[in-house]
């Protein structure tokens, strides 16, 4: 019955009957605003402003523990003068992305746990990408979106299931999410018109020694889905087996480089909290 279902499951993928979820408007906008060299302070206010749910969450979150400002934000335009542009798009599209979130009835848990693992990988992609002078704002998209496959294909596993009514043991599930993944987030990037360095980060962070045009990027993509995993499930691999891993030598970082990205816990954690909220 599970060879049945996977069968399915491929069938629908590559006949693209799968449902993929719709990017919010703002998130698109925003995103391609935080790429425009001429956009300003004033038009990004502008653009949160005409979501008030997200206005208001994105004033919320920059004013929560993780950002620090130094006074209450009061406006949208205040904190794009305390945060920067840069930081304050990435709180609006990590904050309308969540809203298309996927529902399955019974998988809850689950949907949460994939979420704040893109917020970790988010925030630890941004730290790598500090520590070697990359782009950060296209590296935290990249860590973000990695995965962004597997709520759907949760979806569409679940939904495969019940019609054969199958009951679906979550080795298997897992199985499903981590073998399809890639291939479904790939269809994802196509739809949404994602940056050509994100799509290549989700296609092969994974396999990165097979990426072509921006193996860098999805070399720390790799490395932050790594640290999301070891700081979200401490008993998914043990110190030295999470410092044994290529990506390290590959990216030319030096065990207190990795000691310093270790001692960044708290703070992704704190981030992850506050966005996952």
């Amino acid at each position: 019955m599970i060879a049945q279902l996977e069968q399915t499951l491929v069938e629908r993928i590559d006949k693209h009957r799968i449902e993929l979820p719709v990017l919010p408007q703002v998130a698109g906008r925003v995103m391609a605003l935080a790429n425009d060299p001429s956009a300003d302070a004033v038009r990004l206010s502008a653009l949160i402003h005409q979501d008030q749910a997200l206005a208001a969450h994105v004033l919320r979150i920059a004013n929560s523990p993780a950002y620090m400002p130094r006074t209450p934000i009061a406006s949208l335009q205040h904190a794009v003068a305390m945060l920067g542009m840069s930081q304050l798009s990435e709180i609006a599209v990590t904050v309308s992305l969540k809203s298309v979130a996927v529902k399955i009835p019974g998988y809850e848990a689950d949907i949460q746990q994939l979420w704040r693992h893109a917020l970790a990988s988010g925030a630890y992609a941004k730290e790598i990408a500090r520590m070697r002078r990359y782009n950060v704002e296209s590296a935290y998209l990249c860590g973000l979106l990695h995965a962004a496959g597997k709520p759907v294909v949760l979806q569409a596993v679940t939904s495969i299931a019940a019609e054969m009514h199958i009951v679906l043991e979550p080795s298997t599930v897992h199985a499903f999410l981590d073998g399809y993944h890639p291939h479904v987030g790939s269809l994802i990037a196509i739809e949404w018109a994602l940056p050509p360095q994100v799509a290549e980060a989700i296609s092969y962070y994974r396999i990165y020694e097979q990426a072509s045009a921006h193996k860098q990027e999805v070399m720390m993509t790799c490395l932050a889905d790594r640290l999301a995993t070891f700081i979200l499930v401490p008993d998914s691999f043990d110190d030295n087996t999470f410092r044994e891993h290529t990506v390290f030598a590959d990216l030319n970082l030096y065990p207190n480089d990795i000691d310093s990205l270790l001692s960044l816990k708290e703070k992704v954690l704190n981030l992850v909290d506050t966005m996952a909220q």
